[in-house]
């Protein structure tokens, strides 16, 4: 019974875990987002027009979620308009004058280039999974290719080097960049998307595989 129930508790925390995590992402956004925009602008509109909406619990709520809305829907009007010429020519001018401003600059580029770097279409930023022995022999961990070394370090070492980021669990967005010889990385068949969902999971969520022909399947 004991064992029947910790399956059960599994279960239901892979299924309650993606709406636990859209409805903190959610309540994020009225939270940092909502409620300053309504406080600012919307609580002293509706104020003048009924005094008494801002000031009830539910009222607040509503003003926070329409708040929440109309920036969301700005930031994509905002995108749709610069794909033309003349809201790309102010955007450009406005970056010029962000990156002049002492600090703030540095902070703009640093996270503007770290959008870039993954929001790249063209290219993708993970080229392959593979499997290393990280962070000491005798223990594995699953990481991506992102390109080969190059300069001094490819020079330094003398072999063929290949980067690897290796992600934490669960929360991939943090981790370890390696550089390590080519013979000692093991590639997988497994695709990007699949070795994030074993990432995030902390293992729980395993890909499908079927051994090639002479491969021995591993025992279930």
């Amino acid at each position: 019974m004991l064992k029947r129930l910790g399956n059960y508790l599994l279960t239901g925390t892979i299924i309650a875990l993606p709406i636990a995590v859209t409805v903190f992402v959610f309540m994020f956004l009225i939270r940092n987002i909502g409620t300053p925009v309504s406080q600012l602008i919307f609580v002293p509109i509706f104020h003048h027009l009924d005094a008494s909406l801002p000031n009830s619990g539910a009222g607040k709520i509503l003003i926070d979620i329409l708040s929440t809305v109309i920036v969301l829907l700005m930031i994509i009007s905002l995108g749709v308009v610069s794909k033309f010429f003349f809201a790309r020519w102010i955007i450009n001018a406005s970056e010029m004058a962000i990156n002049k401003i002492p600090g703030v600059g540095m902070v703009y580029r640093t996270v503007k280039q770290i959008v870039d770097t993954f929001s790249k279409q063209n290219k993708a930023v993970f080229q392959a999974v593979v499997m290393l022995e990280f962070p000491r022999t005798g223990l594995y961990a699953v990481g991506f290719v992102t390109s080969k070394a190059k300069g001094e370090i490819q020079e330094r070492t003398g072999e063929v080097v290949v980067n690897v980021f290796v992600p934490t669990t669960p929360n991939p967005t943090s981790g370890f960049l390696i550089m390590v010889p080519q013979e000692s990385l093991t590639y997988l068949d497994m695709t990007v998307g699949e070795a994030m969902k074993l990432i995030i999971s902390g293992g729980a969520v395993v890909p499908e595989y079927a051994p090639k022909p002479g491969e021995q399947k591993e025992p279930a």
